[in-house]
């Protein structure tokens, strides 16, 4: 079973290498039903793993100019902040045993990982639905001329809703606490209507934003738990590695239909994780 984890930590990687997305949904199962880890700790580990994940994967978009380093510092301090305090004080503060019912009694181990298996089942509805992607309300005071008439690698400057940002970064620095995913497929659509950014630009800006509310919410359970470093080095390792295979198959395969089938996949595993929690 510590062989096949060490197989889908290569297979995390290549996800987001091949869709920008969607691996870190399968951190934390992976970690706590092939490796043995408690849903706690390795939502933890899964901070650290996803953190370190994007952070290598945003340097390619660094490089092609598809960073906002404006908008990753709007958006991405709140987050940052939601994430370290729901790590460092939140989690630790829910009890074991939550409450009762019937005979079933919710445990904290439980609640996270039906939390986490909620967020897989949502996650896969977005990546499985065929929907265009989500434009930016037009705005008269954004230049809209022909990109044919744009210098190359022109992008419109970032125009804030800081209201929307705020909001949607708390939130999403919140849930990422509590269950170790980075959360792209909520950050995307979020920078691509409060900041106006386009699509690459929004992919790019997302995986860095990733990576610093994760790393940085990691550090909160330095305090709290013993990590096992050498452990979570290999895995992120392979992760890592996983990344760059990723984006080589890239260029060859059709990342739409590999994003549908992988959300089928996703659906499955939500589901399995919910009826075994609750039924087995």
């Amino acid at each position: 079973m510590e062989i096949l984890g060490y197989v889908a930590a290569l297979l995390i990687g290549l996800s987001l290498g091949l869709i920008g997305g969607g691996g870190s949904i399968l951190t934390v199962p992976v970690l706590v039903y092939l490796i043995g880890l408690s849903p706690v700790i390795s939502t933890a580990y899964s901070l650290f793993i996803v953190g370190l994940t994007s952070l290598v994967g945003s340097y390619k978009f660094y490089k092609n100019g598809l960073v906002s380093l404006k908008t990753a510092v709007v958006f991405g301090l709140p987050s940052i902040v939601a994430v370290y305090l729901t790590r460092r004080y939140i989690v630790p503060a829910i009890p074991q045993n939550i409450f009762t019912v019937g005979d079933l009694m919710v445990t904290k181990d439980l609640l996270l990982m039906l939390l986490f298996a909620g967020l897989m089942v949502f996650a896969s509805i977005s990546m499985i639905r065929k929907k265009k992607s989500p434009e930016a309300p037009v705005d008269e005071n954004i230049d809209t001329a022909p990109e044919v008439n744009r210098p190359n690698g022109y992008h419109p400057a970032p125009r804030f809703n800081y209201t929307g940002i705020l909001a949607e970064g708390l939130i999403v620095g919140t849930l990422t606490g509590l269950v170790g995913a980075g959360g792209g497929f909520l950050i995307i659509p979020a920078l691509v209507l409060f900041s106006k950014l386009d699509m690459k630009m929004a992919v790019g800006t997302s995986l860095l934003i990733i990576a610093a509310k994760s790393l940085l919410g990691f550090v909160g359970d330095i305090f709290n738990y013993e990590i096992d470093w050498l452990f979570l080095g290999i895995f992120s390792l392979i992760s890592i590695s996983g990344i760059f295979v990723g984006t080589f198959l890239a260029e060859r395969i059709h990342a739409e239909k590999l994003k549908t089938a992988f959300g089928w996949f996703v659906l499955i595993m939500g589901l399995y994780i919910i009826g075994k929690e609750l039924l087995f």
